[in-house]
């Protein structure tokens, strides 16, 4: 199984498909898919039923799921979209920017 570097909360960039240069917050990851919801990107039109949670019923917009491959981290220092693999966790699962000297 493949490491996903992309976390929960992490800012992300879309580098390909229909929504490509949107910027968003990663809602939700699913690791055996590989796939990533993102705030606001890849919306999806839905018929939904009335429930007791909508009793109107109608049609519904939401989020639906991107490959990992079609994004790429946004850097907290620099705001520009960034490999992954540029960068660590800190002890509370922030994102740190590796430095060129520890590549050695």
């Amino acid at each position: 199984m493949t490491k996903l570097f992309i976390r929960k909360n992490d800012m992300v960039a879309v580098t390909a498909g229909k929504d490509k240069g949107k910027q968003g917050k990663v809602l939700k990851v699913d690791v055996a898919e590989m796939k990533l919801t993102i705030e606001g990107v890849n919306m999806v039109k839905r018929h939904v039923k009335p429930s007791q949670t909508n009793p109107q019923g109608g049609i519904v917009q939401k989020e639906s799921p991107i490959h990992y491959s079609n994004v790429m981290l946004i850097s907290p220092t620099t705001k520009k979209p960034t490999r992954a693999t540029k960068f660590t966790r800190g002890k509370k699962g922030e994102l740190i920017e590796k430095s060129a000297s520890a590549k050695k």
